[in-house]
This record gives C-alpha cells, structure tokens and sequence, in this order.
C-alpha cells in the first residue's frame, strides 16, 4: 500500500468527516462555544454523534471493541477538523489517553476503560507538562511509594479537556531527578480524587486546557500503566500518537486557508481587476500550495509511522510535526496578508484558524522542540558538536 496517499476506504471516511463537520461543526459552532464561554468546550450532541460514526473506535482493535483502522484513518478525520476547527474529546480521550491504555494497560485496565471510552461514555487527559514549554523528562511531580500504594504530590499545566475529564493519565516522577528519562511512571487517576485541584484556563484559540494540583493524592497500586520507572518509552509513543494527530489537523488548518485565501484572491476586484492577476500575489499562492503539498507528505509519513519501529516513528513524526508547523506559521502570515486589514477581524474566519493553528504548534512540542528532537534521531547533533 502507498502510505503517501489514502487508501480508498481512508478517502471514504474522510469524505463522510468532511460533509458530518459542515454541518454538524462549522466554524460558527466554535464562535457560539466562545462567546458564550461554554465551560465544556464542545457541543454533546455533535460528540455523541461522532460516537454513533464510530470516530472512537478507529484506532483500537476489534478484541477490545474497535474497528481497528490505524493512524492513517484518525489523521483523515483530524484533517477535516482542522478545515472547520471542530472542538471535540476525540483528541484528549481517544488519541492520548486511550493510547495509555492501548500501549501500556493491563488487560484489567483495558476492559475497565476502553469499552466506556469507545462509547463515548467516560472522558481521558494526560497530564505531562509542567513548565512553560513542552518538555516530558522535566516531569518533577512526585509519586512516592507509600504503604500498598503511591502518594502524588506537584503540579501539571496545559492539560488538554483536563477540567472536563473523569479520568487522568498522570507522569509522575518515581524516582531520579528532573531532566532524566529514566523514573518515569504513569498512572490513572480519579479525577475529582481527594487532592486533585483543577483550574479550567481560556486558551487564545477558544479551546479548553487546565492546571492540575495534586496534594497528597492517594492511589492503589494497580493504578500504575506499566512499569514503575520505566515509562518514558510508553509515553514517547502515545505522545507521538497525539503529534502525528495535530500535524494532520494542522494540515487540514492550512488547507483551508490556502483554498479560502485563493478564492479571495480571485473574487476581490482592485483597479478594475481582481488581484489574483498580480503577478506577485500568484507567486505567493504558488508558495502557499507548493510547501502544503511537500508538509502533506511528511504527514502522510508521519501517521503511517505511528505503529513502525520506534527510531523510525519519532523521526517522521517529528519531521511531521515541525515541517507542517514551519508552513502552517507561514501560511497563516500569507493568508492574513493577502486579506488585507479585514483579515486580523474577527468578522473574516481567517484570524480563528490561525489562532488555533498557533496553540496546536506549540502543543506537545514546538517547531524547535521536534528540529532538535528530529537531529538527535538521524545524529545530527553528535556529527556537528
């Protein structure tokens, strides 16, 4: 099969997304969510009907309930989420926190988690980061082992759905010190357990985020996902599961604004001619498709990589995710350019997606974080030091 395009029954469900999400979460479904600062984030009834199409089941296996379709089928529907920024739980719940129990559950876990999570009954947040910028072997917060259980204790910022979540997929620090890969564990945690302080954040792009405390929260011992000390090749890939998700939602997000920015530039009439007939303006859009054909095809490679071997995966996953980012960044200027004043309004659509295009770079992992990430796999950074 050629990973760099879509299979057919791929090409099916992406079609079937993209008609569900124009009418069911167009851009206008965002703008009611934000301005009457909805504390969910998201429309139930829109979530349940991604439930009923079957969107929570497409990347678990059919033993646990799934339809097993891989990354490549989740990047195809996250694409078409881009182009309407349809705000759901699929990312937090499905991608990041059932890939904790997919990759790292017992089977006890699994059957006590996943069939809730495939109907759309019971929410997941992973709580990683604790500083400013993504960083996973920063994690500082610490589980101790006390009696039959562990105690946690520390803080966790920019929790995607984490206000809203029942369940928390939480790293915690079992042993070492900051900055050490090694030490690092992952539990599920109760979400409204005692000790568990939640703090919902306004995001720039509307969309829900949380800072988490945890004061001596007490959890059993078959709560840990895994092997103590030992998660952080757990955590690499579920987190490399959520990046490849958000570089096919980032090209979704450019694709919309490189097809609505050509349409203006064929529609807005200036000195008796519309201004896609300036030459300076079509080698502009030229660029625009240009560099969103090649970020298409580090995507493609990135969402066939999620379940290849683990050198291979983070290399195309962080190409994925720093080449879309890097173009998505410059096509969003573009876009606003070419629109002229109106396009930093808020009456224009245009400003919306590149605020969401802005928080989705930035999340798990910046342009720099995955250009240095991607050096150290191909020993980039050993041949120049």
């Amino acid at each position: 099969m050629n990973d760099m395009v879509f299979s057919e029954e791929q090409r099916l469900l992406a079609d079937t997304a993209r008609d569900f999400l124009e009418v069911h979460c167009p851009v206008t479904a965002l703008r009611r969510l934000r301005d009457g600062k909805d504390a969910l984030g998201y429309d139930p009834e829109a979530w349940r009907k991604m439930v009923e199409l079957g969107w929570t089941a497409i990347p678990f296996p059919e033993s646990l309930g799934g339809l097993d379709f891989g990354y490549l089928g989740m990047g195809a529907v996250f694409e078409q989420m881009g182009r309407t920024l349809a705000a759901s739980p699929l990312f937090a719940t499905v991608v990041l926190g059932g890939s904790a129990l997919l990759l790292g559950g017992s089977p006890a876990q699994q059957a006590a988690h996943v069939p809730a999570i495939i109907a759309g009954e019971r929410r997941f947040a992973l709580a990683v980061d604790e500083g400013r910028r993504h960083d996973p072997a920063a994690i500082a917060l610490a589980a101790r082992k006390t009696g039959d259980g562990y105690t946690l204790d520390g803080d966790k910022v920019f929790v995607l759905d984490g206000q809203v979540a029942d369940w928390l997929v939480v790293a915690a620090r079992t042993s070492g010190a900051a900055g050490e890969r090694s030490g690092i564990s992952l539990f599920l945690v109760e979400a409204n357990a005692p000790g568990v302080r939640r703090q919902g954040n306004a995001m720039l792009d509307s969309r829900n985020a949380a800072r988490i405390s945890f004061d001596g929260v007490r959890v059993s011992a078959e709560a840990l996902l895994g092997r103590a000390d030992e998660a952080w090749d757990l955590l690499e890939e579920i987190l490399d599961r959520g990046r490849a998700c958000l570089a096919a939602e980032m090209l979704g997000i450019g694709q919309w604004l490189f097809d609505t920015t050509t349409k203006y530039l064929k529609e807005r009439v200036q000195f008796d001619v519309p201004i896609g007939s300036f030459q300076a303006l079509q080698h502009r859009a030229a660029w625009m498709y240009a560099e969103l054909e090649l970020a298409r095809s580090a995507v493609m490679a990135g969402l066939a990589a999620v379940n290849g071997a683990a050198a291979e995966r983070r290399q195309l996953v962080s190409l994925a995710k720093a080449k879309m980012g890097t173009v998505l960044e410059r096509i969003s200027g573009e876009s606003v350019q070419m629109h002229g004043g109106i396009g930093v309004t808020d009456e224009l659509d245009v400003g919306l997606y590149l605020k969401r295009g802005r928080v989705a770079r930035h999340t798990l992992g910046d342009n720099d974080f995955h250009a240095q990430r991607y050096g150290e796999g191909i020993g980039l950074l050993e041949r120049l030091s």
